[in-house]
């Protein structure tokens, strides 16, 4: 059975069940980048979910795509890149992602409504 790892999305044979990375070092550097506020511990629901997801798969197929542009003339290359890019601007105006943002916004509104209730009881 393969699974993804969490950090690099290469495909990996874990050597227990539930496991998420790859290797030691993709273990290690997604626990510091969490630890320092760099990166999701789990997104909350499936939305959340969903647009990780999606952008795990833009940074995947930018790198692909540099990959494959490397040593073609200018002109090609960027009309390449300009394609992939065109592409990508569905996910910009995803109605997930506004729904993602509108949660947020809520939860952001609510807690600093709890901030004033405190300072008020003080």
């Amino acid at each position: 059975m393969t699974a993804q790892c969490q950090k690099c999305g290469k495909g990996y044979e874990p050597k227990r069940r539930g496991g998420k990375f790859c290797s030691t070092s993709c273990r290690v550097v997604q626990h510091q980048l969490v630890k320092c506020g760099e990166a999701w511990r789990n997104p909350s629901n499936g939305d959340e979910r969903y647009l990780a997801d999606k952008l795990v798969a833009v940074g995947r197929s930018a790198t692909e795509a540099l990959a494959q542009v490397e040593g073609l003339p200018a002109v090609e290359a960027f009309g390449r890149l300009r394609a992939l890019v065109q592409g990508w601007s569905g996910v910009a105006n995803n109605s997930i992602i506004e729904k993602v943002q509108y949660n947020e916004q809520q939860e952001m509104n609510a807690q600093a409504i709890r901030m004033k209730r405190v300072k008020k009881s003080k």
